[in-house]
């Protein structure tokens, strides 16, 4: 059996505390545990204090990192593009910068497996250096991917 994981990075405008961001950071513990309510989560990159902004990725510490595992592909669109989380997605313009290259890649798992952020920063590596192939993809390599092509479309 087969899990998908996913990496996405974004590079903040402002540090987390700052009164401009308070909206994405306020929220942040909310929209986690969304996540971990929904049917088909499997596991997400998390610190003592339950989120994973203290994680880094690269030296530059307004870049930071969400990796989970979900069940299917399904699962995660569900939670991205039919909850509360989708208004903070079509509002992420507000609080990240656009970046150059890859910032989301997902990649199948054998069931159990917890991906490591080295191993995820792997593969986002190798998006970026290949394009989309079986081990690291985004949304439109995924046939069953109809909520994201309809987010895509409004």
């Amino acid at each position: 059996m087969t899990h998908l994981a996913e990496l996405n990075i974004g590079r903040l405008l402002h540090p987390i505390g700052d009164p401009r961001i308070a909206e994405f950071s306020d929220n942040l513990a909310k929209i986690n545990a969304l996540a971990e309510r929904m049917p088909g989560f499997v596991w997400r990159l998390k610190d003592d204090a339950g989120d994973a902004t203290s994680f880094r990725i690269s030296d530059d510490p307004t870049v930071n990192v969400n990796l989970s595992v979900w069940e299917s592909a399904e699962a995660l669109e569900r939670y991205v593009f039919q909850t509360a989380h989708t208004a903070f997605y079509r509002k992420r313009a507000q609080w990240f910068a656009p970046m150059e290259g890859p910032h989301f890649v997902m990649w199948w798992v054998d069931a159990g497996h917890i991906p490591s952020l080295e191993e995820a920063a792997g593969r986002l590596a190798e998006l970026a250096a290949n394009g989309p192939t079986a081990r690291a993809f985004g949304w439109s390599e995924l046939k069953s991917a109809e909520l994201w092509r309809a987010q895509r479309c409004a």
